[in-house]
């Protein structure tokens, strides 16, 4: 068989760029610890309202401008309603689903989270800016579906 002279410079300078992605990979991964965000911690969904934090969920002073903002996620509403938060306030959302699987995004920002039923999921947000932000669900959970939003006020 015979490959030409250009497609074998090809075959070779796609094999490096194939040796270098992965050896990339592998050392952010394995060397540096990064890995992708995680919904590892479990919880029986039939039990989310018995078990903490979700017991009492809201908004929990946890630091120095430091909060963290419990929600539960199902049949077409968050729990709790309409937050407020102040300003610079560093907030980490711990949410969870009883029933189906919901979206939580909250627009304007880069929270974007997949809440499925039975998984805590986390992610953590700085709010610099004063404002109103919709959370809303972005995964088709049934006929409420469009109505499945609250807000969170940011106050100076």
């Amino acid at each position: 068989m015979h490959i030409h002279k250009l497609e074998k410079y090809w075959l070779v300078f796609g094999i490096i760029l194939l040796g270098v992605f992965l050896t990339v990979l592998g050392i952010s991964a394995f060397a540096a610890g990064n890995q992708p965000a995680s919904d590892a911690d479990l919880i029986d969904p039939a039990k989310v309202h018995q078990t903490a934090p979700f017991d009492k969920p809201g908004l929990h002073k946890i630091g120095d401008n430091e909060y963290e903002l419990v929600m539960v996620a199902q049949a077409f509403t968050f729990t709790p309603g309409n937050v407020e938060i102040p300003k610079g306030a560093k907030v980490t959302f711990l949410v969870t689903s009883p029933d189906v699987v919901h979206g939580f995004q909250l627009t304007g920002t880069p929270v974007n989270m997949m809440v499925v039923p039975g998984h805590i999921n986390s992610l953590t947000y700085t709010f610099d800016e004063a404002g109103e932000f919709l959370i809303l669900c972005n995964e088709y959970c049934g006929t409420g579906h469009h109505m499945m939003a609250t807000k969170i006020k940011v106050v100076d």
